[in-house]
């Protein structure tokens, strides 16, 4: 598992560095795109939509430099394991809540499925099926190569999707779907339902949703200065371009017909993590700057870890505070018919 990390690594630095200057660019304009959204400017769906596209395609290699080719960053069940331990026990937990008769047989969903790896866990845990779609093509080829590699492309299956669009599977297909950080903060409001009613059409009767995924607490308050500041600063940081509240995405599952077996906090917090990973960056920042040096990488890749770790210090201050959460439970239930 080290030396895969060490290649991970080694093969993230050479796609930043081999990155045309149209996707640098676009990177840029992304990441300046998602800040202006937090001024409030007015923006639509598919602005939005490409802005995340663009800009993950960059920070997916920029953060495979670090431990985070998953990208999201899960709670801290174990103080003994580090990043990679606690994202195998949430994964799990996820997959419990499932409650799966017959796992063997199962097919699951992984909505938001990135390069792959959190279907490959599912799928080796499972012994069945795993589907995933994901808005960016670069991480979907990834995704696939990786099946391939494991000599598992029979039992996985990935495709280029997004979440605003109708989910390219036949009805009543899946036992099962789960997302990480990858589905709600994606989405105004008034879009929840859409997408709500997409996930009850796919899967079976009796099937589940479960997640742990990124939605503001109960306590965080809108009129407070002090949340919407930090706000303003971790929004972007985490490439997305809204925040939800758990009520609003469970009154969508319920209008849409699920069942909600559980809406709650995270089992345990994620910014001790979090703090691990900023420290990472910022002696990694000094490897950066010697290949920026002698021009292997440009000066924007510095440029973008600097507000990556600004705002993940503003996310740990605003996990503290417990105005969010980056792991907010939710498991719904389609019912049998």
């Amino acid at each position: 598992m080290n030396l895969y990390r060490v290649k991970t690594a080694l093969k993230g630095v050479k796609q930043l560095a081999q990155l045309s200057p149209e996707d640098k660019q676009a990177c840029i304009d992304a990441f300046k795109f998602l800040q202006k959204m937090q001024d409030g400017e007015p923006t639509e769906t598919a602005a939005e939509t490409k802005a995340v596209a663009d800009y993950y395609k960059v920070l997916n290699n920029m953060l495979s430099i670090f431990d985070l080719e998953k990208l999201y960053i899960p709670p801290q069940i174990d103080e003994t394991q580090g990043l990679y331990g606690n994202q195998l026990l949430i994964e799990a937990e996820v997959l419990r809540r499932l409650n799966l008769q017959a796992p063997e047989q199962s097919h699951l969903l992984d909505m938001g499925c990135g390069r792959g790896r959190i279907s490959h866990h599912f799928a080796t845990l499972t012994g069945g099926q795993v589907s995933g779609y994901n808005i960016d093509p670069n991480q979907i080829q990834n995704a696939r190569d990786w099946a391939t590699e494991c000599k598992m492309s029979d039992r996985l299956h990935f495709q280029v999707g997004n979440h605003h669009e109708p989910l390219g599977y036949v009805s009543s297909t899946f036992d099962g779907c789960f997302s990480f950080q990858a589905v709600w903060p994606f989405f105004k409001k008034e879009e929840l339902d859409r997408h709500a009613s997409e996930m009850y059409r796919v899967l079976k009767p009796g099937a589940r949703y479960s997640c742990s995924e990124y939605l503001l607490t109960p306590h965080f308050d809108w009129a407070n200065e002090e949340h919407v500041a930090l706000h303003k600063s971790f929004l972007p940081t985490l490439a997305a371009t809204h925040s939800m509240y758990p009520a609003d995405v469970c009154a969508a599952l319920e209008r849409a017909g699920f069942t909600i077996v559980l809406s709650a906090p995270s089992s345990a917090p994620a910014w001790p993590i979090c703090e691990q990973k900023r420290d990472l960056i910022l002696n990694g920042r000094k490897v950066v700057r010697a290949l920026e040096t002698v021009r292997v990488l440009p000066p924007w890749v510095e440029e973008s870890l600097e507000l990556l770790q600004s705002g993940g210090q503003a996310w740990t201050d605003a996990e503290k505070a417990k105005i969010a959460d980056l792991n907010w439970r939710i498991v719904a239930e389609k019912p049998r018919a």
